[in-house]
């Protein structure tokens, strides 16, 4: 039986840290109050537990999230990140079943971005492993999809600035493109998407070991999901570091200028992230403090 899952419901079960990334906040929130409400409780229970968590979704465990039903894709189980009910933006992990069918033609004037994390999944006529990348912009043709064995994806919906020059469908193999060292010794990257008009990327992320991270802030809102290894970070909270560990299918959803890293953030064994943000900067600051707005 298909599970449904309701926002009320989803409010009830998700960890605290989780609701500030959750909800569309504006004049038109529904849930004002509430959230307040749930994020002094939060405050509370960290002053008396230890440093308090971040109010965004960070140190997320992908497992211990519940399904959700989506409409774009029946027949399918689905973990959503985070999502906006006006916008309907989304960004979620999503199970195909063996013998599934579908198309990416279910949600219409949205950017559509799928990253093939086991399995396999064909679009039209391309096959897309572990690994696999398609990103399909508004305006584009739909295109069926089709897994015979079953696939996990990571699947995301969003809205396209004007500037976005990638106008035509793209679709690769991570695995041919090799990856570039960066200026961190141990860290070293590989671009899917780059779009040189409006500066969204969507990259590969690989962290050695031995790799030292310094704290750092972006200006753009960042989401991440750990495709493997084991990585320890640090969220700067009202300047205070919270420090956890990501574990494969761990995710964040950090807005910008949030502060993170440090001397605690590692890799314990090699770890790859997949991440995404709008066009921004990353800059090194001096150490956990609340950074300038």
């Amino acid at each position: 039986m298909q599970s449904v899952t309701s926002q009320t419901h989803l409010l009830l079960v998700m960890p605290p840290r989780f609701l500030g990334g959750f909800f569309h906040h504006g004049t038109d929130n529904p849930w004002p109050g509430l959230f307040a409400a749930i994020s002094l409780l939060a405050l509370a229970v960290g002053c008396a537990s230890g440093p308090t968590p971040p109010s965004y979704p960070a140190f997320i465990n992908s497992d211990e999230l519940p399904d959700i039903f989506m409409a774009s894709l029946p027949g399918i189980r689905a973990k959503q990140f985070v999502g906006d009910f006006h916008t309907r933006s989304t960004s979620n992990r999503v199970d195909l079943p063996a013998d599934w069918q579908g198309t990416t033609g279910g949600a219409p004037g949205k950017a559509l971005e799928i990253f093939v994390l086991e399995g396999e999944l064909r679009l039209a006529d391309i096959s897309l492993g572990s690994g696999g990348y398609a990103y399909i912009p508004p305006g584009s043709l739909g295109f069926n999809m089709q897994s015979d064995g079953g696939a996990r994806i990571l699947y995301f919906l969003d809205d396209v600035v004007s500037s976005a020059l990638i106008r035509t469908p793209l679709i690769l193999d991570s695995s041919l493109v090799d990856w570039q060292a960066t200026d961190a010794i141990g860290v070293f990257t590989k671009d899917l998407r780059a779009d040189p008009g409006s500066g969204g990327r969507t990259w590969l992320l690989r962290v050695e070991p031995q790799a030292q991270i310094a704290w750092q802030s972006t200006s753009v809102l960042r989401e991440g999901y750990l495709v493997s290894g084991q990585y320890r970070d640090s969220e700067c909270v009202n300047g205070e570091p919270y420090t956890d560990t990501y574990f494969p299918g761990g995710y964040f959803h950090r807005p910008a200028n949030s502060v993170y890293g440090g001397s605690e953030a590692a890799a314990l064994v090699e770890a790859i992230w997949f991440l995404r943000e709008s066009t921004g900067s990353t800059t090194v600051v001096t150490g956990c403090k609340i950074a300038p707005q």
